[in-house]
């Protein structure tokens, strides 16, 4: 079967329409998934975005023991680069889950911020708003977690990750919004 005009079917997919609600539903949806659908008036997918990649992000966490979203400490080592002299930060190179955990929004911005104003080498006090959340572990810690036998600390990492990357496409749903169908043309009798 050749596909021609005459063997399209009836309904069919609208243009693309870029509403002014897809850039502030994509910004949206990047903070907090499933915002931007909700801001578009879409409030079931929007809640159905909402818990399903922030079940899925939080459930890594708690598999991780709140230990599995961090940015490490890099100073002293290496400088990482990719093919192309593609310069990246150490604390990425170094970490690269976090690469894919960043796009969950607000959620991993606790290891930014624990990032640049925490030095293990001069342990100051714990934040009084974040305590260790989302601060690298100390190494032994980690090799403690890391470890275990049952890995559950790794399949918590591999959660966090698959919400980030999941979170990407639905700030790309929000971003160009709700597939419209063009409706049938009346036949004409």
């Amino acid at each position: 079967m050749n596909l021609t005009d005459e063997n399209l079917p009836e309904h069919k997919i609208a243009p693309v329409n870029y509403s002014i609600f897809g850039v502030p539903g994509a910004l949206l949806s990047y903070l907090v998934p499933g915002l931007g659908q909700i801001f578009q008036g879409r409030i079931g997918k929007g809640l159905l975005f909402f818990f399903c990649v922030n079940g899925l992000f939080y459930y890594g966490m708690m598999l991780g023991q709140w230990s599995n979203v961090y940015l490490p400490q890099a100073k002293n080592l290496a400088p990482m680069s990719l093919p192309f002299n593609f310069k990246i930060p150490n604390c990425i190179g170094y970490r690269m889950q976090f690469a894919g955990q960043f796009w969950i929004g607000i959620s991993a911005w606790p290891a930014i911020y624990q990032n640049y104003n925490y030095d293990e080498e001069s342990d100051p006090p714990l934040d009084p708003y974040l305590g260790k959340y989302q601060r690298t572990p100390p190494e032994t810690e980690l090799n403690l977690l890391q470890n275990r036998s049952d890995r559950s600390w790794d399949l918590g990492w591999v959660y966090t990750v698959i919400a980030g990357v999941l979170n990407i496409m639905v700030i790309y749903d929000a971003l160009m919004g709700p597939v419209l169908l063009i409706p049938d043309k009346p036949k004409a009798k």
